[in-house]
């Protein structure tokens, strides 16, 4: 097991962790519906790049009072 030399100092122990932040998610605008999605993710809207990838089902109001 690995037992360090001497103590490390409270400066270089907080030089060591000032790396460990988190960043925010880099946001993008989709070109097509002007929805905020993360980069390289599919909007809510099913929107990427600027073009529908995903067709999302619409639910009638039939369906929902069948439930």
């Amino acid at each position: 097991m690995a037992v360090q030399k001497s103590k490390k100092s409270r400066s270089t122990r907080g030089m060591r962790r000032a790396h460990n932040a988190l960043s925010a998610p880099a946001l993008s605008i989709d070109a097509a519906t002007g929805e905020t999605h993360r980069r390289h993710h599919v909007s809510p809207d099913g929107y990427y790049k600027g073009r529908q990838v995903i067709i999302k089902k619409q639910v009638t109001e039939e369906e929902n009072t069948e439930e």
